[in-house]
């Protein structure tokens, strides 16, 4: 099956990219590092240990936000000793800005229309993911310390693995994420998002899919007063991952449930 993408759809990406092109009042971009010993792929019954580097950059202006982030994961010999890459950009634009309406209501802040792409690549021998995904959907902006989103996504999610001819896209499903970073203490914030996926029908090979879970979350302080650099350079602190049904695959799948304690670093400039 072809992977199409509704006109609907590529008009509003062009009106994201648009309104991404307009200066930011403000940028925070950060090279970072997290290590784990029990990370986990759908069809592999042990634990994986994994080096992650990422590159992430958010920043806004008056009429919108970017997020983009760049992870490179290393696997150990139990996953191949394979390398990933996954890509992921998110522009959310500011409907109360642009309309110059108020959406302002109890929690929430404001409304915002969200849209971006997925895209991810992998050389392991036995499915070797090249995944490219498209998304678009209304976000609730709430009014928190710091920022909480809510989105309700559509993705658009294509793949070509390694036995397949042709790239094979899945069906429309739905995504319930929310995104946050909230300062909780001096020095301390709680930072992460949590996915609810719906099923996206038949895979590539005919199999069912399952709903999945998809939580990350991470617990900072901000270490730069130690080694003499200014607030917010440098970060560190610890991370867990929740994921069933890793990728759409079923619980009873060996390694499609991961539970992922994590180490992380970030320096930020």
């Amino acid at each position: 099956m072809p992977f199409t993408v509704p006109r609907r759809t590529a008009a509003l990406a062009l009106v994201l990219c648009a309104q991404a092109a307009a200066a930011a009042d403000w940028s925070d971009t950060s090279i970072g590092y997290r290590y784990g010993t029990k990370f986990a792929e759908p069809f592999n019954s042990q634990d994986i240990t994994k080096h992650v580097i990422n590159v992430t950059h958010a920043s806004g202006s008056q009429y919108g936000t970017d997020f983009f982030n760049l992870d490179v994961l290393s696997s150990n010999g139990t996953d191949s000793d394979a390398t990933e890459a996954y890509l992921l950009y998110r522009h959310t634009a500011d409907l109360g800005k642009l309309m110059e309406r108020d959406f302002k209501a109890g929690i929430v802040r404001g409304l915002g229309l969200t849209g971006g792409f997925d895209v991810n690549t992998k050389n392991d021998p036995f499915y070797a993911s090249k995944k490219r995904m498209l998304v678009a959907g209304p976000t609730l902006m709430l009014d928190v310390p710091g920022f909480l989103n809510v989105s309700l996504l559509a993705l658009w999610e294509s793949n070509k693995p390694v036995g397949i001819t042709s790239r094979y896209s899945y069906d429309v499903h739905p995504m319930l994420t929310a995104a946050w970073g909230i300062p909780v203490a001096a020095g301390w914030s709680f930072e992460g998002y949590v996915n609810f996926i719906g099923t996206k029908g038949r895979d590539e090979f005919g199999n069912g899919t399952a709903p999945e879970i998809n939580f990350d979350g991470q617990v900072m302080y901000d270490v730069s007063g130690v080694v003499g650099f200014k607030p917010n350079t440098f970060k560190a602190g610890f991370e867990y991952q929740y994921w069933r049904n890793k990728f759409g695959n079923l619980h009873s799948v060996p390694g499609a449930t991961a539970k992922t304690p994590m180490v992380r670093v970030e320096y930020h400039f």
